[in-house]
């Protein structure tokens, strides 16, 4: 008898407006419980990474003014959702960090993480998978327009350093924004290109963070030597105007008016760098193999790295990084592969992981983690990257001869068979055609010459 009065009542209460705010509030309701997992990643998140490629979830940082528009297209629960997986401390790390000092060569492994939510939350998505080094995105890499870096996401980036233990002078690379192009030559894009450039640096020197990686620019169709030449008075400038950060020069993989690919365009622009003590290089090893440089075998590697000292010079190597490749030795297509499952293969790795020179340097994988889930949606596996990190550090010290290594080598590369021979198809398809066209596999327009790679939100 109460129960039905009490339910009456109620019934009573509620009848002016029954059906909205039952349904918001069941919506938040199941936002809040739901656990953190990729397969449960926005949709609207996951097709913005496939419009320009795989790398690092970073391409789901919306700026605020993207997030508003959002919400104002659809239900607010929605938003609150996402917000609500933003800690991966939440949930169970994928993998402990190894204490660097336990492995035979000091080397500081990681991948890049998402800052989506604040570049804070970068710190605890690094320490989820046991990272030891890690790169990020310090704003959305896809604007020109953002805002300033948050009081309140600064402190807390701080604050999270000391505890997780980042030491963000050293293991921290910030990766630059793919609209900014430091060879721009028309005045008006080069002031927009140089104004995003240091703001980003800003941002560095404002968190405490040394290391900044970005890829050098487009010639336009002007020479290299001019590009180069604006590259670096663009990189007087911002040295002037900043005090600390070191900026990283990414070598690139060949293709169109790219600037990057050769060593000696590297040289060239250190060259004529004021300040030689803030400017050095970031070795992508896939963008090194797609652009002629061979790593394959000790004896291979060992002649890349000689070249890469004479030309350039060791003391400017400064981070990198670590990807397999795809597509075959020159072939100027950047595709980033898993390691061990491309042309690179597990031998390439071995010989990177016990080279000294490379100790103390940031490693940072920009591996493709996308894979179909059950339900055949595309989701984010970060679990490949947890792996990847325990892979690699298991390699130092590791007997190149042993039945452990020469096994799991094997192993790797069936896992990326179908795929390597898939881009050695294309590879041998274009090779063909230019020949009988004449030509020397030049890119053909443009846009396609100043794409990114399929990592970082890069596409090929």
């Amino acid at each position: 008898m109460v129960r039905q009065s009490s339910r009456q009542a109620a019934q009573l209460k509620s009848a002016p407006a029954e059906s909205k705010p039952p349904r918001t509030r069941v919506k938040k309701e199941t936002a809040a419980v739901e656990p953190e997992s990729d397969a449960d990643a926005p949709k609207a998140k996951v097709s913005k990474r496939k419009a320009v490629g795989t790398e690092p979830d970073d391409l789901r940082n919306l700026d605020p003014v993207q997030d508003k528009k959002q919400e104002a297209k659809k239900p607010a629960p929605k938003k609150r959702k996402t917000a609500a997986k933003k800690d991966p401390e939440d949930s169970m790390l994928l993998a402990a960090r190894t204490a660097v000092a336990s492995l035979k060569r000091a080397m500081y492994i990681g991948a890049h993480v998402s800052g989506a939510g604040g570049v804070q939350n970068s710190i605890p998505n690094a320490a989820h998978i046991g990272a030891n080094a890690f790169a990020l995105f310090l704003k959305s890499q896809r604007k020109w327009a953002n805002p300033p870096l948050a009081d309140e996401a600064k402190t807390q980036f701080h604050a999270l350093l000391k505890q997780h233990g980042y030491d963000s002078r050293k293991h921290i690379l910030p990766h630059g924004s793919y609209l900014v192009n430091l060879a721009q030559a028309d005045a008006a894009k080069a002031t927009q290109a140089y104004d995003a450039f240091l703001d980003d640096l800003q941002r560095c020197e404002a968190l405490g963070i040394v290391l900044y990686n970005f890829h050098p620019g487009s010639t336009g169709g002007a020479s290299m030597d001019a590009a180069c030449a604006r590259i670096a008075a663009q990189l007087n400038k911002a040295h002037r105007a900043t005090t600390s950060v070191v900026t990283l020069l990414e070598n690139m993989c060949g293709s169109g008016n790219v600037v990057g690919s050769r060593f000696e365009e590297l040289r060239d622009i250190i060259a004529l760098v004021d300040d030689q003590s803030r400017v050095g290089v970031c070795i992508d090893t896939c963008h090194a193999f797609a652009a002629g440089y061979d790593l394959r075998t000790p004896a291979a590697f060992a002649q890349t790295m000689a070249e890469f000292d004479k030309i350039v010079g060791l003391r400017h190597l400064r981070a990198l990084h670590v990807n397999d490749s795809k597509a075959p030795l020159g072939s100027h297509r950047d595709l980033h592969a898993n390691i061990g499952t491309g042309c690179l293969g597990l031998r390439a790795f071995h010989s990177i992981m016990n080279h000294a020179p490379l100790q103390g340097l940031p490693m940072v994988l920009e591996t493709p983690i996308d894979e179909k889930g059950p339900d055949g949606k595309t989701v984010e596996n970060k679990q490949i990257w947890a792996d990847e990190i325990k892979l690699l550090e298991s390699l130092i010290g590791m007997d190149a001869d042993s039945a452990e290594f020469n096994d799991k080598a094997d192993e790797l590369q069936a896992k990326g068979a179908a795929e390597r021979d898939k881009i050695q198809e294309q590879v041998d398809k274009k090779a063909d055609k230019d020949a009988k066209k004449g030509t020397k596999g030049k890119r053909k327009t443009k846009k396609k010459e100043d794409e990114s790679c399929d990592s970082c939100g890069e596409s090929d």
